[in-house]
């Protein structure tokens, strides 16, 4: 808990609607270096200025910027967030802390932003096709909601170009996925493809699936997912392959990222490299490994040979989004 009055920092925080997290950098040599870092409960507070405060208050700092990455789409600095009853703004913030610098960029803009400066061990690959320098890059991050941005390269560096992507309409590939979009349809109305890949997606998928009668929950598994988040009850079920009913759930969670990964793919011509994020990905590598995902990305048809010679890698550094928006509140400084 040292004290840096000395010192010049960038606050920088990603913003999410399960967790805040928040931390102070310096600029290294290639990236910006983390020095004091906490993470906060996003739910349990009323707005992200007292989330600051409380952060400034276990670490006083001299701070010459800010910037945030924020899940929801920004204009004109300003975030109504989509998870979160937050109206978060650039000004309010300038007023209540006296910073002159503030920026808010759409959280997966900010991880976009990050992904160049990324090493190889943070990373985890799903095919074995080669990064084309120059080429534009996509990343996709399943989480509480799911999230699209695209970097594409001009004047020889990335710019980041923040998406809503995860509620346009969800593109059912088979007889199977149509009866789950009826299924959602008749619950949502505007079935959006954030409704079956995310958290809450995946357990929508779950309660398709045991509502439809092709499987049957047992009664320890329904009690489970009454004690605990039931997305994480899934995936740690069907990671060890105790119920039938979490394994496909998974399994077709998994088919279906694969299908909207590719459709990015294509949208944003990312020879560069897709990029999966967010909190689901690292946590289901065992099944992402086997190929369901990759099968689902290159079914394109006439594309499928454009979409074979892509890299897929998961994203393993948890804290991108935040070394994205200290990235990008170092070069509002400059």
């Amino acid at each position: 808990m040292g004290k840096h009055k000395s010192k010049t920092f960038v606050l920088a925080g990603d913003i999410g609607g399960t967790k805040t997290n928040m931390g102070l950098f310096q600029m290294g040599k290639s990236r910006p270096i983390l020095k004091q870092f906490e993470s906060f409960s996003s739910r349990e507070t009323a707005n992200l200025e007292d989330i600051i405060q409380q952060f400034l208050k276990q670490h006083p700092s001299t701070v010459a910027c800010a910037g945030f990455g924020i899940a929801g789409p920004v204009l004109d600095g300003r975030c109504k967030t989509t998870n979160l009853p937050w109206d978060v703004s650039e000004d309010r913030i300038k007023k209540r802390f006296g910073w002159p610098c503030v920026s808010l960029i759409n959280d997966l803009a900010a991880t976009a932003v990050a992904i160049p400066l990324l090493n190889n061990k943070e990373f985890f690959p799903l095919n074995s096709a080669r990064t084309r320098k120059k080429g534009n890059i996509a990343l996709i991050a399943p989480g509480t909601g799911l999230g699209e941005a695209l970097l594409i390269f001009q004047n020889e560096g990335y710019a980041p170009l923040s998406s809503e992507g995860g509620h346009a309409d969800f593109a059912p590939n088979s007889d199977f996925e149509v009866e789950l979009w009826k299924y959602l349809h008749k619950r949502f109305g505007h079935v959006s493809v954030e409704r079956v890949l995310s958290g809450p997606g995946l357990f929508n998928i779950y309660s398709w699936l045991k509502d439809s009668g092709r499987y049957r929950e047992p009664s320890w598994l329904a009690q489970k997912i009454k004690e605990d988040d039931p997305a994480r009850v899934i995936t740690a079920v069907a990671l060890v392959d105790r119920g039938t009913l979490c394994v496909e759930a998974l399994k077709m969670f998994v088919s279906i990222l694969g299908a909207v990964s590719g459709n990015l793919a294509l949208t944003g011509m990312t020879t560069g490299g897709v990029f999966l994020g967010g909190g689901i990905p690292p946590k289901i590598l065992p099944i992402l490994k086997k190929g369901l995902f990759m099968k689902a990305f290159k079914a394109k048809g006439r594309f499928s040979d454009i979409l074979e010679k892509i890299p897929v890698k998961v994203i393993l550094n948890d804290r991108s989004a935040l070394m994205g928006a200290a990235t990008h509140a170092f070069k509002m400084l400059r």
